[in-house]
């Protein structure tokens, strides 16, 4: 049976965090708002929760799993050949709605789907989804939607299509916004923006001016 938790409420949202960090570490699904959407999010280094996680949204492998980090520093033991345009654009845009594609370090033992040897990863601006990050470290987290559907604003949306797969939802109230983070692939020589979002070229360009645009 699935708990939730009302995160605007101190006493509540204290346990809804405990209850939350315990649920990741046992390989269990929960359900975070972030400054973009809400999230459905497993312990990264689970592969059998990521299954788990592409499963309850009927999403395939070959959409490999973002994954969100509570602290910058945090990057340090996940990604390798990380340039300095990328921590650039760290310092500028973290946390926010910024995802980086970066080429994670061989020695991982995680399975995020079919990566390529790559992972999307972003810190969000919102405490709730800051503090259990901080708390269990990095999680893959995908928007909390069935796939085909619409990404939820609210947690009720959520629940409402993800039920009882998962084991604790954090009500954080609606989201701050709808629109989604941008994704900048920071693997090569230059900076290419996969997907235009929140963060738009010209806000980019401002940090790193030779971002290129995929066609």
């Amino acid at each position: 049976m699935a708990r939730r938790y009302d995160c605007n409420e101190a006493t509540d949202r204290a346990t809804g965090l405990r209850e939350a960090a315990s649920a990741v570490r046992r390989g269990e699904l929960v359900v975070l708002p972030t400054d973009t959407v809400y999230g459905l999010g497993a312990d990264a280094f689970s592969g059998e929760a990521v299954a788990e996680l592409l499963a309850a949204k009927g999403r395939g492998r070959t959409m490999p799993t973002p994954v969100l980090i509570g602290s910058p520093n945090t990057l340090h033991g996940l990604v390798t050949d990380f340039s300095e345009q990328a921590w650039e654009l760290v310092d500028a845009f973290w946390p926010g709605p910024l995802t980086l594609v970066a080429r994670h370090q061989p020695s991982l033992m995680w399975d995020l789907g079919d990566t390529r040897g790559t992972v999307a990863i972003r810190m969000p601006l919102h405490p709730v989804a800051i503090e259990l990050l901080t708390e269990v470290g990095p999680m893959a987290v995908s928007s909390a939607n069935l796939t085909g559907h619409p990404a939820p604003e609210d947690c009720d949306a959520a629940q409402q299509m993800l039920g009882d797969a998962v084991s604790v939802y954090l009500d954080g109230g609606p989201t701050p916004g709808i629109v989604p983070s941008s994704i900048v692939d920071v693997t090569g020589k230059v900076p290419v923006l996969l997907r235009e979002g929140a963060l738009s070229p010209e806000e980019l360009r401002k940090v790193v001016p030779d971002l290129e645009v995929a066609s």
